[in-house]
C-alpha cells in the first residue's frame, strides 16, 4: 500500500475530523472528495464507518455551533465574512437568505449540499434568533444526511471496486492521485466561476463619490436623480434600518415582475450588503436581460457608502415598495 495511503489509513478519523472541521469553519477546502475516499477505503475494513460518521458529525457540530454563536452575537458582520471566504461569494448570501425566507430552519437538512449555503446557514440561524437546541437538531440531521450520502456513496464504489482485483489494485495505488485532482479540480473550478463574476461586476459598478455627484446635480439642476434600490434582505436592516436617500426598499426577486414600471429615463442604482456585490449585480444582469439597460450596482454597497459618511435617512414607509421574498 503507497505510504500515502497507508499515512491515511492509519490516521483517517482524525484527518477526517480537521478536513470536515477547517472546511466548515470558512476554508474553502471540498471535503466531498475526504468522505468519498473514507467510504470507499471502508469496504477494505481498514477503516470503519461509525467512526468516520462519528468525526465528520462532531467536526460539523463544532464549526456549526462557533458560527451559530457568531450569527447571534455579530449578525450581518460574520455573514460577510464568511462570503469573502467562500469561492461561491456570488450567490451564497442571495442564496441562503432565499432559502431561510422559503424554508425556515428546515433549511439545514439541505444545507450542506448547496455550494455557498453550508457555511452561511448557521450564523444567519443564528442571528434570525432560532434557538439553539433546535437549531443543533436540525443540524446535525443535516450533517447525517449529507455524510451519509457521500461516505455510503464511496462505500458502495468501494465494493464494486473489489469485484475487479486489476481496477482495485489500481485504485490502491493511484487513489491518491485521483483525490488530489479532484481537490484541486473543484477548486480551481470554483475560483474561475468567481472570477468570471466578479469581472462582470467590476465592468457595471457605479462608485459612492460619482453617485453622490450625481444626486447633488440633479438637486441643483431640478432634474431627476438616480432611482436607486435598497435591494437588502429584511435580516439585513437589523443593525441599521436606514437607506440612502431617495431609495426605495424592492426585493430581488420582485424586481422583474415591477420592470414595467422601473424608470428608462435615468440610471437605477443598486445597491445591497453583498461582498463585491452580488446581489446587485445579478439583479443589474437580470435587468438587463429585460431590456433595462441604465443598471449600476453600487460599489461596496451600503457599507461603504455609510463608512464613507455620505447621507443616510430613515426609510419612509409611505413610499411604495415590494415584499421581499
Amino acid at each position: 500500500m503507497p505510504i500515502a495511503l497507508e499515512f491515511f489509513v492509519h490516521y483517517a478519523y482524525g484527518i477526517l475530523f480537521l478536513w470536515v472541521l477547517v472546511e466548515q469553519l470558512g476554508v474553502p477546502v471540498p471535503s466531498v472528495p475526504m468522505l468519498i475516499t473514507a467510504g470507499t477505503l471502508t469496504a477494505t475494513h481498514r477503516i470503519h464507518a461509525v467512526p468516520v460518521m462519528g468525526a465528520i458529525l462532531l467536526a460539523c457540530a463544532i464549526a456549526d455551533s462557533m458560527w451559530y454563536f457568531a450569527g447571534v452575537r455579530y449578525g450581518g458582520r460574520v455573514v460577510r465574512l464568511i462570503c469573502r471566504l467562500s469561492l461561491e461569494a456570488s450567490t451564497c448570501v442571495r442564496k441562503t437568505e432565499g432559502y431561510f425566507s422559503r424554508n425556515g430552519g428546515w433549511t439545514l437538512l439541505f444545507a450542506k449540499f448547496v455550494p455557498g449555503l453550508s457555511a452561511l446557514a448557521p450564523p444567519i440561524a443564528g442571528q434570525a434568533g432560532m434557538s439553539y437546541p433546535r437549531f443543533l437538531l436540525l443540524d446535525l440531521f443535516g450533517s447525517l444526511i449529507w455524510a451519509s450520502a457521500f461516505v455510503f456513496g464511496g462505500r458502495f464504489f468501494g465494493d464494486i471496486a473489489q469485484k475487479s482485483q486489476w481496477f482495485f489494485h489500481a485504485l490502491v495505488h493511484y487513489g491518491f492521485v485521483l483525490f488530489a485532482l479532484l481537490v484541486v479540480g473543484i477548486i480551481l473550478y470554483r475560483m474561475w466561476r468567481q472570477r468570471a463574476f466578479l469581472r462582470s461586476v467590476m465592468e457595471m459598478r457605479i462608485s459612492n463619490t460619482e453617485l453622490m455627484q450625481m444626486i447633488t446635480d440633479a438637486e441643483k439642476n431640478h432634474t431627476l436623480a438616480p432611482f436607486i434600490v435598497d435591494l437588502r434582505h429584511p435580516l439585513d436592516y437589523l443593525p441599521d434600518p436606514r437607506v440612502l436617500p431617495g431609495a426605495v426598499r424592492i426585493g430581488p426577486k420582485e424586481i422583474s415582475k415591477q420592470a414595467d414600471v422601473l424608470p428608462r429615463d435615468r440610471d437605477i442604482v443598486l445597491y445591497c450588503t453583498c461582498p463585491s456585490e452580488e446581489t446587485s449585480a445579478a439583479t443589474a444582469k437580470q435587468l438587463h436581460k429585460l431590456g433595462i439597460y441604465r443598471v449600476r450596482p453600487l460599489k461596496g454597497g451600503f457599507e461603504a457608502w455609510r463608512d464613507a459618511g455620505l447621507p443616510l435617512v430613515e426609510y419612509d414607509d409611505s413610499v411604495p415598495q415590494s415584499s421581499v421574498a
